[in-house]
């Protein structure tokens, strides 16, 4: 199957957003339990760290999804291959 310009603009954003989303999960996951010792300071009546580790993350990784789940319908619309529903 021979994919046309309107396919590769489509995987090509997708590909963007979905490197984008994945680097921010890294940098939430890892870079911030990384460093955490060093980030010292309150947020919210707690510790940075502990609250990132409790709550913080948890909150981004939900918009991090609510976010691609989002634009992905918008994309899907643009390229003509969104689920209608049927009736």
């Amino acid at each position: 199957m021979q994919l046309t310009e309107k396919h590769r603009v489509y995987w090509q954003k997708n590909l963007r957003i979905t490197s984008i989303l994945l680097m921010i999960w890294f940098i939430v996951t890892f870079v911030v339990g990384f460093y955490a010792r060093e980030l010292d300071f309150n947020f919210f009546g707690w510790p940075f760290s502990f609250w990132m580790g409790a709550q913080g993350s948890l909150v981004v990784y939900c918009l991090i999804i609510w976010f691609y789940a989002s634009y992905m319908n918008k994309l899907d619309e643009e390229a003509g291959v969104n689920e209608e529903e049927e009736e």
